[in-house]
């Protein structure tokens, strides 16, 4: 879903990167005022990891496509939305500068896309359809359905950004509707993922979650 400069105008752009902008200062004082210090050695790992999973793509057989795990909505699950944001952020501030992965004009868009819909809608939708029961089925369920919300969203927000640009080809609705199947089988698979990683964290170190009470171990 990271999209190059080409596929964007200035003003597009730089829209984008004004509502990123506050986004991104709105969750720093979010975190801020949280003041849950327990979160930011975990911040830098999961950063490490979305990196790194974001560099691996799969196949979408029948497609000819590929695709790689978004992330934001696992940490979102793990970190809160707005730790979860602002890791996603820092990521594809990396990608752009150092692996010209999207482009520096694209980058407000591919941090809302890729930020905004997991931590601010499908971490809601999750916890909503879930019903506080991690590790079972309905949860996965949760889980998939809300992958798969977050990425049509983000995929949906593709195809504005870039027809409100002049700049793509196709029709509002075919773009649609390339674009939609394939980012619906991503989000099944980051969702399985998604349930999978979480249900093992709340197995082996609850305390690291979202509302745990602080560990009184020294």
């Amino acid at each position: 879903m990271h999209m190059a400069d080409a596929l964007l105008s200035p003003a597009v752009g730089g829209t984008m990167w004004a509502a990123t902008a506050v986004t991104v200062a709105y969750c720093s004082r979010r975190l801020r005022d949280e003041a849950d210090d327990r979160r930011v050695p975990l911040m830098g790992v999961l950063g490490a990891f979305l990196f790194t999973a974001q560099m691996i793509n799969f196949s979408i057989p029948g497609t000819g496509s590929s695709g790689h795990l978004g992330g934001g909505l696992l940490l979102a699950m793990l970190l809160g939305p707005h730790a979860a944001f602002l890791v996603v952020a820092s990521v594809l501030i990396v990608q752009a500068l150092f692996f010209a992965d999207g482009g520096l004009l694209a980058l407000g868009c591919n941090i809302f896309n890729l930020g905004f819909f997991p931590a601010f809608i499908g971490y809601p939708l999750y916890r909503r359809l879930a019903g506080g029961t991690p590790g079972t089925p309905r949860a996965t369920v949760a889980a998939i359905a809300a992958a798969v919300v977050s990425l049509q969203l983000g995929a949906v927000a593709v195809v504005l950004q870039t027809v409100a640009s002049g700049i793509s080809a196709l029709p509002l609705g075919t773009f649609a509707l390339f674009m939609l199947p394939v980012h619906f089988a991503i989000g099944i698979v980051e969702g399985v993922v998604t349930a999978t990683v979480v249900t093992f964290v709340r197995a082996t170190r609850p305390g690291i979650l979202p509302g745990a009470a602080p560990s009184n171990r020294t």
